[in-house]
């Protein structure tokens, strides 16, 4: 058993020398044999261990005695320990979670905190190839895609390793027996009130009696198949989301081209845009890739809400995956300018330069984005900056009469959320220039101009 796991281990690169290694021990078999194994192999993996015990506070004095009993082992094998009391049901029900649930939160929670506190570099969990199977099979139960039927990864982010999870629980319980740990029993384990444990105790004992004696071996196999072809499919991924995907201030948006991929290219592209936004896959399921998939079709500006406050926003046929409190509006600003000085607006990052010339001097014109020429005769009212309002109006240059600002855009294509944090520069009640877009015909210079009015932006930056 030593060499699988050593050899788990070596496959899977899972530690490096002077690696400080969280190990989270329940006090039960499979946590028990993880630690003994592991400090039996520390000199020769060049590691050093910390253990970690969460008491869920769920079974009274057993629970209190299971902290014990691991206190109590550290102590004799001289491995540094800590533990924590959570009550589990209180945390559950605040957040409306299963204890299940609440109890796996607490956990990781709490490992991450001594992982920071500590700066450990590794922590290692005690799952099995039965947990492997078992998982394995509920997916299945429940619908799964091939990613799903890869099972529990031997290492995840980098940080999370499973050296046990090629050993089966009957090589876990005679390691136990051979080197005298008398493992804690954890009696609602033998309950069937979870589905894993009808699945381990009724539908497994179910498959090997009737169909298939080696049925973990054969869910193993299946999960280790799932994955060569899942890391191919990812491979093609990884290509098509540095291609179609791009990270915005907190959002990602998904160009129009993504959704002529296949679709399962397109399911995990949609996956990953969602955790990259999110920080997880909480509670996002194949129908929120379906529901996506379909404002994509629809016109612009459809918007759908995904779980954990993330909207889906079609803008022009690209797809903005985008938390609520990124998604609202800028702040509306307001600010007065002044001719013949440097207008610093922080709002929007720029320097705003008013300068008043004569049309009986030689004036060079440029058709340099940042500067507009008024005829300053035709201005009335203050001169300011601002973004936009409700039932703005502006007249296009070249046009007669006045078109609403929000038909403009839409004839540009500007997208929804870049709106109002485009400049506005305004005589009095009147729009002269949408910044990087349009001037209005209102104001244009003719051959009966005599004073002219040039107004340059510049960022703070290009000082």
């Amino acid at each position: 058993m030593i060499q699988k796991v050593l050899n788990t281990i070596e496959k899977n690169s899972m530690f490096n020398k002077g690696d400080r290694v969280i190990v989270a021990v329940s006090g039960g078999p499979d946590s028990m044999s993880l630690l003994h194994l592991l400090n039996q192999l520390s000199k020769q993996l060049e590691i050093s261990l910390i253990v970690a015990h969460v008491n869920h506070c769920l079974r009274g004095l057993e629970a209190d005695k299971d902290q014990e009993f691991v206190h109590n082992f550290c102590e004799d094998f001289k491995i540094e320990c800590y533990s924590k009391r959570i009550d589990i049901n209180k945390i559950a029900k605040a957040n409306n979670v299963s204890s299940e649930t609440a109890g796996r939160d607490a956990r990781y929670g709490y490992f991450i905190e001594l992982k920071d506190k500590y700066k450990v570099n590794k922590i290692a969990l005690a799952h099995n190839a039965n947990d492997q199977a078992e998982t394995v099979l509920m997916r299945i139960i429940r619908g799964t895609g091939l990613e799903g039927l890869v099972g529990i990864k031997p290492v995840r982010e980098e940080t999370y390793v499973r050296p046990l999870l090629n050993i089966t629980r009957p090589e876990i319980e005679e390691y136990c027996v051979t080197n005298n740990i008398n493992a804690r029993l954890d009696k609602t384990n033998l309950e069937n009130i979870y589905t894993r444990n009808k699945i381990r105790l009724e539908l497994i004992p179910y498959l090997e009696k009737n169909f298939n004696q080696d049925i973990v071996n054969g869910l193993i196999k299946l999960g280790d198949i799932a994955k060569k072809d899942n890391d191919f499919i990812e491979k093609h991924v990884d290509f098509s989301y540095k291609k179609y995907c791009h990270r915005k201030q907190g959002k990602v948006i998904i160009k129009s081209e993504a959704f002529k991929e296949h679709e399962s290219v397109l399911s995990r592209l949609i996956r990953r845009t969602f955790q990259e936004v999110n920080g997880n896959l909480y509670n996002f399921e194949k129908v929120h890739i379906y529901d996506i998939i379909s404002i994509q079709k629809q016109g612009t500006g459809k918007v759908i809400t995904l779980p954990s406050a993330v909207n889906a926003i079609n803008e022009y046929g690209d797809i903005i995956i985008t938390k609520e409190e990124n998604s609202s509006e800028i702040e509306k600003y307001e600010t007065f300018l002044h001719i013949n000085e440097e207008n610093r607006i922080q709002h929007i990052g720029m320097n705003i330069t008013l300068k008043l010339l004569h049309s009986e001097k030689k004036i060079n014109f440029t058709d340099k984005p940042n500067i507009r020429n008024f005829d300053f005769d035709k201005v009335t009212g203050d001169i300011i900056v601002r973004n936009r309002k409700d039932g703005d109006k502006f007249s296009p240059f070249g046009m007669k009469g006045t078109k609403k600002l929000k038909d403009l855009f839409i004839d540009l294509k500007v997208k929804k959320s870049e709106r109002s944090k485009i400049p506005l520069i305004c005589f009095g009640e009147d729009i002269a220039w949408i910044v990087g877009y349009r001037v209005s015909e209102k104001f244009k210079i003719t051959s009966d101009t005599k004073n002219i009015l040039q107004i340059k932006l510049e960022s703070e930056c290009s000082e």
